[in-house]
């Protein structure tokens, strides 16, 4: 091997280790070895990018308000409770289990936070965070009952599933509803950030993204450890720069259609899910409690072997799935402006799974990200959106998000299976 670099480089290049310590890799190298992992199994949110990509490219030459400011405000909104119920799913399915009851936890912890306003006078941000706690107590209930007494996670949540829905009839009344006025709740999806204020939180994220990238690489460089090449790195932060800079110059034209009221900057929703994203990722992927999911989540017994309390792992998933969909079911509240009966019920739990298939999270367990929920719940958002604004039928809606979603599980399958054979599951 030739040596290159710093003199202290070329004397460990030199030394027996020569072969164990690679110089760093091509900007070529990278892409060949991206391209070996995919045909490996290893897709990652790749098929669900591709498929949102092609999802806006057909629905803005089908339509032309598709990609106007204004739908793009509402689409961002309307993905905003099926993202945060499926980053919270994602804690679930990375052991393996599932989570029936998440959408109606959150209907139930949206119609305890609505009557403490109306029928108590609580200020919005104890109403919340009662409602969250009222969601973490139902995790709790049902991580209890699956990690101690064994029951499938399928039947249990089955059960609180039909028994939540008669909670939330109890609370209201079968054709109540409970209205959701309060100004900050309600502005959580109906206001915006001011246009200034917008363009301060792009900058700090796309900063703060673009400084973790290059210190991680110096400090893995510094460290010869294992590192993605300089052109990978100015790639990535090239892209999420495009991303985040480009949506917040689009929210902050004026899309109003009254030319004599102005509606600009981002939604206050996409700052919320951003904040939980940052967060559930360093939980995941920069805490040894992520770290022990992701190992109870690939083998369990091994991980119990290691040391790892396999039960209280299982019991924290549900509870912070639990407190994740609470704070879903307020987002959808506050888009609806009331807690109905049938709030978290029906389709709401569904396209919120399929929004974590969706998006890369394997139904196996032991693979899956928070960003994989934020992709594929934009995805299932997209194509209603979409739909809608071609006036479809809805049952056309249900068949392509369950031909989506099919797709997706047969890709998770396929690939579990080629990573297996490859050496690599």
């Amino acid at each position: 091997m030739t040596s290159v670099g710093t003199p202290s480089e070329a004397t460990v290049a030199d030394g027996d280790f020569a072969d164990d310590i690679r110089a760093e890799q091509t900007f070529g190298e990278a892409v060949r070895g991206y391209v070996q992992r995919v045909r490996g199994g290893d897709m990652g949110s790749l098929p669900a990018v591709l498929g949102l990509v092609v999802l806006f490219v057909v629905f803005g030459l089908a339509n032309d308000r598709f990609l106007s400011a204004l739908n793009l405000a509402n689409l961002i909104t309307q993905a905003g409770s099926i993202c945060v119920l499926a980053m919270g799913l994602v804690f679930v399915l990375l052991l393996g289990d599932i989570d029936l009851s998440a959408g109606v936890a959150g209907g139930v912890a949206a119609c305890a936070m609505g009557l403490t306003i109306v029928n108590m006078s609580w200020p919005w941000w104890a109403a919340m965070l009662g409602g969250i706690a009222c969601g973490a107590v139902i995790g709790l209930a049902i991580g209890l009952l699956r990690a101690k007494l064994g029951i499938p996670s399928f039947v249990v949540t089955l059960a609180f599933f039909l028994g939540l829905q008669g909670v939330t009839l109890k609370l209201i009344g079968e054709g109540g509803s409970v209205r959701v006025d309060d100004k900050v709740i309600r502005g959580l999806t109906i206001s915006n950030v001011p246009t200034s204020i917008g363009w301060v939180i792009a900058l700090v994220v796309v900063l703060g993204f673009a400084a973790l990238e290059f210190t991680q690489y110096r400090r893995k460089k510094a460290l010869q450890l294992s590192h993605s090449p300089l052109g990978v790195v100015v790639t990535r932060v090239s892209v999420v720069a495009a991303v985040v800079l480009g949506v917040t110059f689009v929210l902050s034209v004026n899309r109003s259609v009254n030319p004599n009221v102005e509606i600009s900057g981002i939604p206050y929703v996409l700052p919320l899910i951003l904040v939980l994203l940052i967060v559930m990722t360093v939980v995941l992927k920069r805490t040894s409690y992520g770290r022990h999911i992701y190992a109870v989540g690939g083998n369990a017994e091994a991980a119990r072997r290691a040391g790892i309390s396999v039960d209280r792992i299982r019991i924290s998933v549900f509870v912070v799935c639990s407190s994740l969909a609470a704070l879903s079911g307020i987002i959808a509240a506050s888009y609806a402006g009331k807690v109905s009966a049938a709030s978290g019920a029906g389709n709401t739990l569904l396209y919120a799974v399929g929004a974590a298939v969706i998006g890369g999270t394997s139904l196996f367990g032991g693979k899956g990200r928070a960003i994989d929920a934020v992709i594929g719940g934009v995805v299932v958002a997209t194509i209603a959106n979409g739909l809608g604004l071609l006036n479809q039928s809805s049952y056309i809606n249900f068949l392509v998000t369950g031909g989506v979603l099919l797709l997706a599980a047969s890709v998770d399958a396929i690939s579990r299976r080629r990573r297996s054979s490859t050496g690599l599951g």
